[in-house]
């Protein structure tokens, strides 16, 4: 059982690294408009995010791989029951990572704007979407005896679902404009820090509202510990930044981000995937898990690869940590006005 409650802490720490790196990441695309009121203001809103976006979905695919590895009976279920929101997910990811790739491939403003518009729609999909499939996992979905979900699609945007996928949204949005205030200067670092600061109170008060039902539907001590830190850490950051102190914001704002997203596990232990139908019906680390071999195999693995992946994506953070300004875009090769 040492291996089984090791991989689920695992699995949960790189949930937990993806939503809060991919949180500021999907926040910032979704303000490419709001914040970047011009093309310059856009392309340093990308800039920021450009060296790092693909790395952050690292996260996910390692997550995916060791939820197969280490629970295949959770993925199974989850990916099987899931099947249409998680291929929306995908689609959402597929079309953000090409539209980052090909905006800068035509000269016209009308190709840079329908690019954008692919960003923004992704960005506040991803955003939401997420919330609503782990809103899902704490709520519990209807799981039979074998373990198949029998339930539906309209089922999955139940009321506590949906809210925690507005809860996520706003999140994102919040962390990703004490991001930009971090990364940038002048009058793109003033919009992100005036929205920071006004989305962080709406946040606060949506995130409150998901913490408390979450605590009625399927709480404990360590759950509500967690969501009560992810609320006061919110309201730390909205401070820091009103006082321009934005390292220490942003820090605060990924402390929220992960003390919010543990306790969604800390909420379900030792469940992985609980029933709605039947408590029995529920898979948890013992029922779900693979063999231990499998999971000693899979330990060694973990243990010479993941410090060195961190070691990387901190490196890599370290090396792009300086602020972007407008002066430092050169003007486009040419601007093709829309007819």
């Amino acid at each position: 059982m040492f291996l089984n409650n090791l991989w689920f802490v695992l699995i949960a720490v790189l949930w937990i690294g993806y939503l809060v790196l991919e949180g500021f990441d999907f926040g910032v695309g979704a303000l490419l408009r709001i914040v970047g009121k011009d093309e310059k203001g856009r392309r340093v809103l990308i800039n920021t995010i450009g060296p790092v976006w693909d790395a952050n979905e690292v996260w996910l695919l390692t997550a995916g791989g060791a939820t197969f590895a280490a629970f295949p009976e959770w993925y199974a279920s989850m990916f099987s029951g899931f099947y249409l929101a998680l291929l929306v997910i995908l689609v959402c990811l597929i079309v953000r990572g090409v539209a980052f790739e090909y905006r800068g491939k035509g000269h016209s403003d009308r190709w840079r704007a329908r690019w954008d518009i692919s960003i923004l729609i992704t960005s506040w999909g991803l955003a939401l979407l997420w919330g609503v499939a782990f809103g899902n996992v704490v709520r519990g979905v209807a799981l039979d005896a074998d373990h198949e979900y029998v339930g539906n699609f309209l089922d999955l945007l139940n009321p506590f679902a949906l809210l925690m996928g507005v809860t996520t949204l706003l999140l994102f949005l919040t962390h990703g404009s004490v991001y930009l205030a971090l990364k940038t200067t002048k009058e793109v670092r003033d919009r992100a820090q005036t929205l920071a600061v006004r989305l962080g109170p709406v946040a606060v008060v949506v995130m409150a509202a998901a913490v408390v039902w979450q605590q009625f539907l399927r709480g404990n001590a360590g759950s509500m510990v967690l969501g009560a830190l992810a609320i006061v850490a919110m309201l730390v950051a909205v401070l820091l930044t009103r006082a321009n102190r934005d390292g220490w914001a942003f820090l605060a704002s990924a402390v929220s981000t992960a003390a919010l997203v543990t306790g969604w596990f800390a909420s379900i232990y030792p469940d992985v995937f609980p029933s709605t139908i039947d408590p029995s019906y529920s898979l948890n680390i013992e029922n779900a898990a693979a063999t231990p071999y499998t999971l000693t195999v899979m330990s060694w693995i973990a243990l010479l690869f993941v410090p060195l992946i961190l070691a990387y994506q901190s490196w890599s953070y370290w090396i792009f940590r300086k602020r972007i300004s407008t002066r430092q875009i050169p003007e486009s090769p040419t601007s093709v006005p829309s007819h």
